[in-house]
């Protein structure tokens, strides 16, 4: 049987994971209901499993049966299990029984068709000459679960380096459903954090030089940094600043001590990223001393770039033709926004990270976007996803 006709298979079981999921949502690193389904999920296949020590990871190894005269291939396969503080609005029969939490990004959609592809895999396993390890991981939205695993051991996990790594993120508006998209190179983006915080000194409002007003200076460091994204960095190699908060006084009438306000900072190359850390805090430290204040600033370093291999991109574009047509796959013209941990694994092992659509409109630019109270998941394409994640393993692992 293909990897398709086996996801169809196994489409049930793959769908009612992913409602379990659902309704039980659990944020950052201890995910421990997550895990409990994962477990049970995959109870009594042949594989070797391994539970995280700092977060509530899972670790399973299958090894292939196939001969091999050489030395054995080894693909990892990753899906992201934690949810959102979001307090879900759909009206889906089995919304999250969590108050205040929900799976607003799909990442039940990634560990239920990781576990397809588990299923798929697994009864393909004499067909594949070399072993393939998944990669259930916690804490891709907040503190980073991928590089936590990778200290743990997982890219080692079948006893030798993974040779590749895939996975994939759906999607629930912007693509028609079904759509698969990346692009070679860079594909998402870094995304640091700037945390400032203005020094004045405090005095009444009708005597303002009598003290050191910080928010203004704190106002004109807001417009000041986008001033400095425009003239010091190359449009082609774009930098996103955005001040998400501002903060400062009490009441109109008193002047603060101080002035507070963060940033998130996207950049896809290390080389705009690198100087955007540098010339951000120079201009903060400097303006403010300009005004006679002073500044302290912290740059944040977050997840890295997340590059797709070009050859292994190509790869898993021809495998997408190949199982679902041309006109199921677009290659984007620019990277994405968003940042991924995943990111941390394509450093260390040559992959490919990719989209796929699960919009349940017809609409996709009308639909509720991932992150939203809104966002709703059509998890019929979830055996298109198993499918794809178990084709690319078996290519990888009866060719080489």
């Amino acid at each position: 049987m293909t990897t398709r006709d086996l996801a169809e298979q196994f489409r049930t079981e793959i769908v009612d994971l992913r409602r379990a999921l659902h309704q039980v949502p659990e944020f950052d690193l201890d995910l421990p209901k997550t895990q409990a389904l994962v477990l049970e999920a995959l109870a009594g296949l042949d594989l070797e499993i391994t539970l995280g020590k700092e977060l509530s990871s899972v670790t399973a190894v299958l090894r292939g049966t196939a001969p091999t005269d050489g030395v054995r291939p080894v693909v990892l396969l990753r899906g992201d299990m934690d949810a959102l503080p979001v307090t879900e609005r759909t009206d889906v029969p089995f919304k999250s029984r969590h108050p205040g939490m929900m799976h607003a990004c799909g990442h039940d959609l990634h560990v239920a068709g990781l576990f397809g592809a588990v299923k798929i895999l697994h009864a393909l396993r004499d067909q594949l000459a070399g072993d393939v390890v998944f990669m259930f991981q916690p804490g891709e939205e907040t503190t980073g679960g991928a590089p936590i695993m990778i200290r743990e051991g997982v890219l080692d996990a079948a006893g030798r380096r993974a040779d590749y790594a895939y996975g994939l993120h759906v999607g629930s508006a912007g693509q028609p459903f079904g759509m698969w998209s990346s692009k070679p190179g860079s594909f998402m983006a870094a995304a640091d954090q700037l945390h400032v915080r203005v020094v004045g000194a405090g005095t009444h409002g009708s005597t303002p030089y009598r003290g050191k007003d910080p928010i203004p200076v704190a106002c004109e460091l807001v417009t000041a940094l986008q001033t400095m994204i425009t003239r010091q960095f190359d449009v082609f190699d774009p930098v996103v600043l955005t001040v998400g908060r501002i903060a400062g006084g009490t009441k109109e009438n008193i002047i603060p001590d101080d002035a507070f306000f963060d940033a998130t900072v996207r950049t896809f190359s290390e080389q705009a990223r690198a100087k955007v850390q540098q010339a951000s805090v120079q201009l903060v430290e400097s303006l403010a001393a300009a005004h006679g204040l002073t500044a302290e600033v912290e740059y944040q370093i977050g997840y890295p770039v997340t590059v797709n291999n070009p050859a292994e991109y190509a790869f898993a574009r021809d495998t997408i033709v190949d199982l679902f047509g041309p006109d199921r796959f677009r290659e984007r013209a620019n990277p994405r926004c968003g940042a991924e941990d995943m990111s941390y694994v394509l450093n260390e092992v040559p992959g490919v990270y990719l989209n796929l659509s699960a919009c349940a409109i017809p609409d996709p630019d009308a639909a509720a976007d991932n992150h939203s109270p809104l966002a709703n998941f059509d998890d019929t394409v979830l055996p298109d996803g198993s499918a794809l994640l178990a084709e690319l393993a078996v290519r990888r692992l009866t060719r080489d």
